[in-house]
C-alpha cells in the first residue's frame, strides 16, 4: 500500500511495486493532457503530442478503457489528440460526461454571465497581458504574458471574488480558472467513469492543481500519479517529468497485455 503521506517516486522499486499490484483488466486509464501528455508551452495552441506517446495512447487504448479529462474544451482537446479515446471529458469534468448535457447548458449560460461582467470589471486586461477564455462550460483567465505575473494574478483573485452568482475558483500555472458551483470536478467525472465503464481501479496521471481534485479523494481503487516531485499533493506516487510519460504507458501497456493474456 502506497503512503499518502508522501509521494513515491514512480520508478522505484516500491513505485513499481505498487503499479504491477494496481494494474489489471479492471484498470481505467485516465489522464490529464496538458503538462501530462504533452509538455507547458507558453502559447497553449502550440501543445504537441509527440508521435510516440500517440502511438502508446492508440494502442493502450485498444486494450483498456482510456480516459481524458482535461481543462481545455472537448473540441479544443480533440484538435491535439490525434486519436479516439473511450471518454473525453473537458473543462476540468464539467463537459461530456454521459447524461450531464442539460446541466453543460446551464454552466455555459453562467459563464456568458461571468464573461460580460469581467469585461466591464477589466476593460484594460488585454492591455495587461490577460487573456480571458471562455471554454463553454467554464472560464480560463490567462496571465502567463503579463510583464508582471504576480500582480495580474492579485488583480485577477480580487476581480474573480466580485462576480455573481458565486463560483468556484481553480488556480493553475498562470491562469486562473473559474468553474460553476455544482460542475463535476476531475475526482468525481473519474468516479462516474469507473461507473460508466464498470471498471473497479483507475490510475490517473496528471500534473495541476485541478488535478489534486482527483489525488485527494481517499479512495483505495484510485492511484494517482502526478507529474512532477517538487511540491505539495497528495498523490499517490510522482514521476520526475513530463518525458517520464512515454516509460508509464509501456509499463502500463505491458501489465495489461500480461493481464489479459492470463485471463
Amino acid at each position: 500500500m502506497i503512503d499518502r503521506t508522501s509521494m513515491t517516486y514512480l520508478f522505484s522499486d516500491a513505485g513499481r511495486t505498487a503499479l504491477t499490484h494496481f494494474v489489471d483488466r479492471s484498470t481505467l486509464f485516465a489522464f490529464d493532457l496538458d503538462g501530462t501528455l504533452a509538455p507547458i508551452v507558453t502559447d497553449p495552441a502550440r501543445i504537441i503530442i509527440s508521435q510516440d506517446i500517440r502511438e502508446r495512447l492508440i494502442r493502450l487504448n485498444l486494450l483498456a478503457p482510456v480516459a481524458i479529462i482535461t481543462g481545455r474544451a472537448r473540441t479544443d482537446a480533440q484538435k491535439h489528440l490525434g486519436f479516439n479515446p473511450r471518454y473525453l471529458v473537458g473543462n476540468h469534468g464539467a463537459e461530456g460526461l454521459p447524461g450531464r448535457e442539460k446541466q453543460e447548458e446551464e454552466f455555459c449560460r453562467r459563464c456568458r454571465e461571468w464573461q460580460d461582467q469581467l469585461k466591464r470589471l477589466m476593460p484594460h486586461a488585454s492591455e495587461c497581458g490577460i487573456f480571458i477564455e471562455n471554454k463553454g462550460a467554464t472560464l480560463s483567465l490567462h496571465y502567463r504574458n503579463a510583464s508582471d505575473p504576480d500582480a495580474a494574478s492579485r488583480m485577477l483573485v480580487q476581480t474573480i471574488s466580485q462576480l455573481k452568482p458565486p463560483l468556484r475558483r481553480i488556480p493553475g500555472k498562470y491562469v486562473e480558472n473559474i468553474v460553476p458551483y455544482g460542475a463535476p470536478h476531475k475526482g468525481e467525472a473519474l468516479i462516474q467513469l469507473m461507473l460508466q465503464t464498470g471498471c473497479s481501479r483507475a490510475l490517473f496521471v496528471g500534473d495541476d492543481a485541478t488535478d489534486e481534485d482527483v489525488f485527494s479523494l481517499t479512495n483505495d481503487r484510485i492511484l494517482g500519479v502526478r507529474v512532477g516531485c517538487e511540491g505539495p499533493s497528495l498523490a499517490d506516487c510522482c514521476l520526475s517529468d513530463q518525458q517520464e510519460i512515454l516509460d508509464v504507458l509501456d509499463e502500463i501497456i505491458r501489465l495489461t497485455s500480461q493481464s489479459k493474456d492470463s485471463v
